[in-house]
């Protein structure tokens, strides 16, 4: 007699949300990317399929960053003194969607000039990050927004000290918004409600759990994002946004990363140890329900999209 298999029936499901906009949405975008709208715990085929798999952005700056790692820098070469250039090079190491952040020495008319620069040389869809300074937030990612009204950009990082004027721009030029909150199921539904007392509509929020590194809080993250997965699933409705996370960010600032001389010999091949390290992190958080996953190796790119698509056909 066959066994069978237990299954879930749940009351939620995950929203389904659209960034980027085609000419037939109003926007120049050559491509949209859906993520989202899962009914199940992520990858549980047998319950159901997996309608939108998790895409990977990969993150670029407005000018070259001087703190990134230079294997970073030998990778991406100099393309990284022009984001237009740089955009283009991540196009074809595979992106689905690109981030652009912008600096803190980023005048209004700098970071209005890059974001376009950047829509022109590709067609992906767009993610812009402020510097992370609240008032230079505002004061770049308003213009920003009204420059580029109707592509469906997602703007960010709101969290709950600075969400106010990027939703409201965000509401007004027809984009969504990234909403961070730190590793705390409560505070993230806490801000989603904050964000859509506004009147932002609720297809247009994306979910930021925020995330460690491997070896560094990876697991309190992975627990976090599927503690919001389960609430969602069970009819929460403040917790049923696609989460994006960012282990491109998190990996590359820790030490076995980012630094190759003065390390332990057994630590053993840096940049074999640093790309490792990125994709680790990054396949440990697709598996707890990642929907956007933010990268900055374009070899790291490639074994997640192999990950994902083993995940997919399992």
């Amino acid at each position: 007699m066959p066994i069978e298999i237990p299954k879930d029936k749940w009351t939620g499901n995950i929203r389904a949300i659209t960034i980027g906009a085609t000419s037939a949405d109003g926007g120049t975008r050559t491509k949209a990317v859906t993520v989202g709208g899962g009914t199940t715990m992520p990858y549980l085929q047998f319950e159901a399929p997996t309608p939108n798999k998790p895409v990977i952005a990969i993150e670029i700056k407005s000018r070259k960053p001087e703190d990134w790692s230079p294997l970073l820098a030998e990778v991406w070469g100099e393309a990284m003194a022009d984001p237009a250039r740089w955009a283009k090079k991540a196009e074809e190491a595979g992106a689905d969607l690109l981030v652009l952040a912008l600096t803190v020495e980023d005048s209004v008319e700098d970071a209005v000039k890059a974001v376009k620069s950047v829509l022109e040389a590709t067609g992906l869809p767009l993610i812009v990050w402020g510097p992370g300074q609240a008032e230079k937030d505002n004061e770049l990612l308003v213009p920003v927004s009204e420059a580029t009204k109707g592509e469906r950009l997602v703007l960010g990082i709101c969290e709950d000290k600075n969400y106010r004027t990027i939703v409201a721009t965000a509401m007004a030029n027809g984009h969504l918004v990234q909403a961070r909150a730190p590793m705390d199921v409560n505070l993230s539904k806490q801000l989603n409600i904050l964000i859509s007392d506004m009147g932002m509509p609720k297809e247009r929020i994306l979910m930021d759990p925020t995330t460690g590194a491997l070896g560094y809080g990876i697991e309190y993250g992975y627990s976090v994002m599927e503690r919001l997965r389960l609430a969602a699933l069970q009819g929460d409705a403040m917790t049923q946004f696609p989460m994006i996370v960012t282990p491109g960010f998190e990996a590359w600032k820790t030490k076995e990363a980012k630094v190759g001389e003065g390390v332990p010999e057994a630590w053993g091949d840096w940049n074999a140890r640093a790309i490792n390290w990125e994709t680790i992190t990054a396949t440990a958080l697709v598996e707890s329900g990642a929907d956007i996953i933010v990268l900055r190796h374009p070899e790291s790119v490639k074994r997640i999209k192999e990950a994902i698509e083993e995940l997919i056909a399992a």
